[in-house]
């Protein structure tokens, strides 16, 4: 059976992991993931395709009482920030990769903390409390300031089985790190990428829909940990056995929430649902 072992939500876009043992999946993705995005003065979102060093901006979400938020953000070399997070304010358009969406300024203390940290002039934006974007794919949804689907889902045998390509190449392999998946699975040993046949999936009490598979950028090629691109992996090897035919290279699934719920690492994955009606 196979069973969740590793679980992480990024509360800013782009910027680095939240690891947890346990999380409430809420119908727009895991509690607080990616619930801000820094951009541009013009609105325009920054991840990590042209903003690398957002990776070693590490985020936290606490509450601070009925309704309110703080977010502390902290890097290498600068003063750790704490903002109280503003939820009422007239949200302003912002553009996250062509999409037009909508987010809460942060204020001004967040955009000079940003601005500095990333050499670039930059603002911080969280999503509206009254969310309304639908997410497309097999299952549609929503989320948040995800790419696309709430959930990213990644399993250790598709990884292995990547990482032992690299091995005939000669090369090191890659942390899972390296693919920002929200969970992580185990147990699917006799079948990487069983993922992208999984159509309904239950963890906990949560239930997911499959939407489409992940389609990879150049944000694999950050390594996580120092905000520097690391060279042509991972999408040279996924090239060579990965390619989709719409385009682009595929590695890991997106799901979309059909029923909120808590999940925790060591819940069992129970697929309720093939594709193309296999037995369950």
């Amino acid at each position: 059976m196979a069973e969740v072992v590793e679980l992480a939500y990024y509360p800013v876009k782009g910027c680095a992991a939240v690891s947890t043992r346990s999380a409430v999946m809420q119908p727009a993705g895991l509690t607080h993931d990616r619930g801000f995005m820094v951009v541009s003065p013009q609105g325009v979102g920054r991840t990590q395709r042209r903003d690398p060093k957002l990776a070693v901006i590490r985020p936290e979400v606490s509450e601070t009482g009925p309704g309110g938020e703080r977010l502390t953000l902290r890097a290498p070399g600068a003063e750790a920030l704490h903002v109280d997070v503003e939820l009422e304010g007239e949200p302003r358009e912002v553009d996250m990769l062509g999409q037009p969406l909508r987010g809460i300024d942060q204020g001004a203390d967040a955009a000079d903390w940003l601005s500095e940290v990333l050499g670039a002039p930059s603002r911080l934006v969280r999503v509206p409390p009254r969310n309304d974007r639908v997410t497309d794919g097999l299952t549609p949804g929503t989320s948040r300031y995800a790419d696309s689907s709430a959930v990213h889902l990644l399993s250790r045998a598709t990884l292995d089985r990547f990482n032992a390509r690299l091995a005939e190449r000669g090369a090191a392999p890659l942390p899972m790190a390296r693919f920002r998946p929200n969970v992580v699975v185990d147990g699917w040993d006799a079948e990487p990428h069983a993922e992208d046949r999984a159509r309904l999936l239950r963890i906990g009490d949560a239930e997911l829909g499959f939407t489409k598979l992940a389609v990879r950028c150049a944000v694999t090629l950050v390594e996580q940990g120092s905000g520097n691109k690391a060279g042509p992996e991972p999408l040279r090897t996924l090239a060579t056995y990965r390619r989709s035919p719409e385009g682009g290279v595929t590695f890991g699934a997106k799901f979309s929430v059909l029923r909120p719920g808590t999940l925790a690492v060591g819940d069992k994955v129970e697929v309720t649902a093939w594709a193309d009606g296999e037995p369950v």
